[in-house]
């Protein structure tokens, strides 16, 4: 088997670090790691397979410096704009985790999964982007019921934890639940820096920046993405918000179809895709929920039910952890489609 030259960079945040566990966990044929990070982060220290390695800085040579066959970014959309292309310009394939890359109509965004024929256009850019971690578990969802129904509209409203917002968001939660418990929540809500409210015992309906019409981003990046990924003009309707989780996003899902569901051949479509797991026994109170999806690879899918009232109408429950599926197990199952493609 070729082995390859991999660089990370980012890799100090959360998904870098998740990357390279599951680098590891999957056992991906690795020659040579090259952690990378911003000036600041040179020197910090990162263990891959029991191996101590220094973290490079990021520039636009250390890519040719270090023959990098696969670069991982996760460093943010100015980052991966700046120096994405660099590493592409060397020849290497360019996962991309942001949003920078994902709507060139030059670059392919991928679900292996949902769409693995679209790797095969990395070359035209040498990039691959990576969708947004709550496009990827919604989408992984709607393919089976996709090809089943036929799904004309989807209705969706997403419960994200609060690692969607990366190691400060996790951080902000946790001194606000200290805060709490210390009788001591006003000062630190004065001092929150990630989110727009106290996020504590609290939901809040906005992530990312409001647009036009009173979307937000996040939303219609649900929206754009999902239509470039399934190639169908599926409507969507998102509403996001933010929950006090640490880990795991979670979806409330509603889809209009051209036919007449059934909830039988629903869960068995589901249950036999591909990472995906069917968690739906009312009666014995099982359903998805973040602590069972936090630290796994799946898609779980559950709360799988007809409209009271439309036969072409059916509502299910989602959860995955987002770190990993709707990012760095994302970004390696990519790796590894291409290493498939390429290897023909």
């Amino acid at each position: 088997m070729r082995m390859y030259n991999v660089a990370i960079a980012g890799a100090t945040g959360a998904v870098g670090e998740e990357l390279l566990r599951i680098l590891e966990e999957r056992n991906f044929p690795v020659k040579k790691l090259v952690p990378l990070a911003s000036a600041r982060s040179v020197g910090r220290e990162v263990e891959f397979k029991g191996e101590v390695l220094k973290v490079k800085e990021l520039t636009c040579d250390v890519f040719k410096e270090e023959e990098i066959d696969i670069a991982f970014f996760s460093a943010g959309g100015s980052v991966s704009a700046k120096f994405a292309p660099c590493a592409a310009e060397t020849g290497a394939v360019v996962i991309d985790n942001t949003s920078y890359f994902r709507m060139d109509p030059d670059v392919p965004l991928v679900v292996p999964e949902v769409n693995p024929e679209d790797i095969a256009l990395w070359n035209k850019k040498g990039i691959i982007a990576n969708p947004n971690c709550s496009t990827i578990q919604m989408v992984i969802s709607l393919a089976p019921l996709h090809k089943e129904f036929g799904i004309k509209r989807v209705d969706v409203a997403t419960y994200q934890a609060v690692s969607g917002a990366g190691k400060k968001g996790m951080e902000e939660l946790f001194e606000q639940m200290r805060a709490l418990f210390n009788f001591k929540l006003d000062k630190k809500v004065e001092e929150r820096e990630v989110f727009q409210h106290q996020i504590a015992l609290n939901v809040i309906p906005h992530i990312d920046k409001f647009m036009d019409g009173g979307w937000t981003k996040e939303e219609l990046k649900m929206v754009n993405e999902t239509k470039k990924i399934m190639h169908a003009d599926i409507q969507v309707a998102p509403t996001c918000v933010r929950v006090p989780v640490l880990r795991s996003h979670s979806e409330a899902i509603t889809i209009y179809c051209e036919k007449d569901v059934d909830v039988d051949r629903a869960r068995e479509v589901l249950a036999n895709f591909e990472d995906v797991k069917v968690i739906d026994n009312p009666e014995k109170n099982e359903y998805p929920m973040p602590i069972i999806a936090t630290d796994t690879d799946y898609v779980y899918v559950g709360r799988i039910r007809k409209d009271l009232y439309d036969p072409k109408v059916l509502h299910f429950f989602n959860v995955a952890d987002q770190i990993r599926v709707g990012a760095a197990t994302n970004a390696v199952r990519i790796a590894e489609k291409w290493i498939e493609m390429e290897g023909k």
